[in-house]
């Protein structure tokens, strides 16, 4: 008689913001144990997992998830019931000026982690292949672009990626599908919308403009500040990634969004008028003060909006945070937390900044 699989998952990527928010919900319940795989670039920070890392319930490994050897001593020792991969580099500006280092780890690598996968489920008995899935984490972005009065993104969407990170990301969604078509690799896919919360790098919006704005710098805004985003919290997240690892028909894919379409100006609006509240400036004056619009990006994609029917209607979930609830939480630990976010600012980051928007931030 074979030996189920245990109640082991290993996430790559589980030292980012997405990967290491899921770890922290994962291990919520004392039965169950991850492995972290993380190559550790800029954005992966053992930080993220501070509390977790003297846990026996947590495994930190560093490689990259194109190392097969690593991938498949991991496997065969500890035989997880599945792979979720968050590996990803993500950020579109990198995507723009770097483009390499995004067809390497989101196509690349996500090719030789789905061929490692593939070779341990293989080997599997038929009562252990029943359990197992690969679940592969995606973004709204590789639908391209709506117009103001579109629908939001169904799943049925056609992929119209304009960017090298949305079109590596449609390319890893392609090979997902694909390694469950041609081989019988049981995989879910989750498209998702902005996520935002606790332990997101400052180079995207919501952290930058909190640690920007009390650090008396310029809040740059893309543009006019009218794209649109849908605005999903990370918690709310999680846990729609743990109910599709759960109940997900393989093969399928699940849009996963938070019903929460805000302009970036808005946003931006909504942190500042916060932190007047939480955390006034010396003077009295408001935030919105600090802010600059700041040329635009190439093919900046102008609204995102997810329909979440299917994963609501098909396995039961819908977030829990609006945007307000979810935004005031974020304000509130990056205030609390300015200690990691002095830790992650490094020297490189700082540079990047400054390349990016210039030298008001």
């Amino acid at each position: 008689m074979s030996i189920s699989l245990s109640q082991t998952v290993l996430v790559t990527g589980g030292a980012g913001f997405i990967g290491a928010n899921f770890i922290h919900h994962w291990l919520s319940d004392p039965n169950r144990k991850a492995i972290n795989l993380d190559k550790l670039t800029y954005a992966g920070n053992l930080d993220n997992l501070a509390g977790l890392d003297a846990s026996d319930r947590l495994e930190f490994v560093r490689a990259d998830i194109g190392d097969g050897s690593a991938v498949q001593s991991l496997l065969e020792r500890h035989r997880p019931r599945a792979i979720l991969n968050f590996a990803a580099e993500s950020h579109v500006d990198r995507s723009i000026s770097g483009p390499e280092e995004f067809i390497q780890t989101n196509i690349v690598g996500t090719f030789r982690l789905l061929q490692t996968a593939l070779r341990f489920f293989r080997d599997l008995a038929e009562d252990e292949k029943k359990q197992f899935r690969f679940l592969h984490v995606s973004t709204d972005e590789v639908y391209g672009s709506l117009h103001s009065g579109d629908r939001p993104f169904t799943e049925k969407h056609p992929f119209e990626p304009n960017s090298p990170y949305s079109a590596s990301k449609a390319s890893s969604d392609h090979l997902v599908r694909a390694f469950c078509q041609t081989y019988g690799l049981p995989v879910l896919t989750t498209n998702c919308s902005n996520n935002y919360g606790p332990y997101q790098f400052p180079e995207k919006l919501i952290p930058l403009v909190i640690h920007n704005a009390i650090n008396e710098k310029a809040l740059p805004i893309y543009g006019d500040g009218q794209n649109v985003r849908d605005w999903l919290f990370v918690a709310d997240h999680c846990e729609a990634i743990a109910t599709v690892l759960e109940k997900g028909v393989v093969g399928e894919t699940y849009n996963v969004g938070g019903w929460n379409e805000m302009a970036n100006i808005d946003v931006v609006h909504t942190i500042c008028d916060l932190l007047d509240q939480e955390r006034p400036r010396a003077d009295g004056r408001s935030y919105r003060e600090q802010i600059t619009f700041v040329k635009d990006r190439p093919g900046h994609d102008r609204r995102y909006a997810i329909d979440a029917t299917k994963i609501a209607r098909e396995l039961g979930w819908k977030p829990k945070e609006t945007f307000q609830t979810g935004i005031a939480k974020t304000v509130r630990w990056y205030l609390s937390n300015e200690d990691w976010v002095s830790r992650v600012t490094s020297g490189a980051y700082r540079e990047w900044s400054e390349k990016q928007y210039g030298s008001q931030t």
